[in-house]
């Protein structure tokens, strides 16, 4: 139960907030009190997001694809755009898919995909061990989380049979991640924000083993910049996949579809989609900074 505060309290946190930088500080205020189960733990909690904490490792959740995922300290937070990705890796599912997060994070990719498709096989991987105790928690009885770097921890038994694999990579290019927004570059994982020179290098590692993965006709899923499209075309094709594109422009996100040859004929989505039909909680906005997980 969330505790009862005065409106004066509320305006001052608000002020607090709006001090602090935080562009969404009203509906910031109205999570925290929501949230907070006593005075002393709202003061705990205005103190730390006033600090620079994010807002979903203060509240401890995030909202994605209708779900509350939880998002422990030092974990990747889901962004808003990827629920998109998850939107087109579902229309492009077969009933019981096999489906594999890699670079999963929280798991929220997995936890939405299960809960909007159910009778999936699903498998999510990551190589931080936090990310992986909050994928765990977020997935639980929907599938099986691994520890390890890219498909290193996956069952063998897997070779060949996905159908759907989901691959958040981290793309900011090394020299841009320090440009990020505090509450990315100060309090998330650099393995998740990092993605080398370009910005490709994550992908280009996953590319090349994707082929080994995916059952004939499957398909691979990342995010992507605008800007760095035609190199990531290149790469998911230079490893023998068949890529398009499809974007959100509601929700500022690109996602490169590679598809194994052998594809069944399977309706394809228009290139531009609105915003994705997932039940939302109230959720303040964040800053949209590129990662993975």
């Amino acid at each position: 139960m969330s505790v009862h505060v005065s409106s004066h309290v509320v305006s001052s946190i608000v002020t607090t907030l709006r001090a602090a930088g935080c562009v969404f500080a009203e509906d910031e205020a109205d999570l925290l009190v929501s949230a907070a189960t006593d005075h002393a733990g709202l003061v705990a909690m205005v103190e730390r997001r006033a600090a620079g904490l994010p807002l979903e490792h203060v509240l401890g959740w995030a909202e994605f694809g209708g779900l509350r995922i939880a998002v422990d300290p030092g974990v990747f937070v889901p962004r808003r755009r990827t629920e998109f990705l998850v939107e087109q890796a579902v229309a492009l599912a077969a009933p019981g898919a096999v489906v594999v997060d890699l670079c999963c994070g929280s798991g929220a990719l997995g936890a939405a995909f299960a809960a909007a498709m159910g009778g999936i096989e699903l498998h999510a991987a990551d190589v931080e061990p936090a990310a992986v105790r909050c994928a765990r928690r977020n997935i639980g009885d929907a599938g099986r989380v691994h520890e390890g770097d890219l498909f290193e921890p996956l069952p063998g038994t897997l070779r060949g049979r996905v159908g759907i694999l989901l691959a958040n990579v981290p793309y900011v290019p090394t020299d841009d991640v320090e440009l990020l927004p505090p509450e990315a570059r100060l309090h998330e994982p650099r393995v998740a924000l990092d993605g080398g020179a370009d910005g490709l290098d994550v992908l280009r590692r996953v590319a090349a083993e994707a082929p080994r993965w995916l059952a004939p006709g499957g398909h691979l899923l990342v995010e992507t910049s605008e800007r760095q499209v035609p190199r990531a075309e290149e790469t998911v094709a230079r490893a023998g996949l068949i890529p398009r594109v499809v974007t959100c422009d509601e929700l500022c996100a690109t996602v490169v579809i590679a598809t194994r040859p052998g594809a069944p004929a399977v309706p394809v989505p228009p290139a531009s989609a609105r915003r994705p039909p997932f039940s939302r909680e109230p959720n303040a906005a964040r800053s949209e900074s590129p990662g993975a997980g």
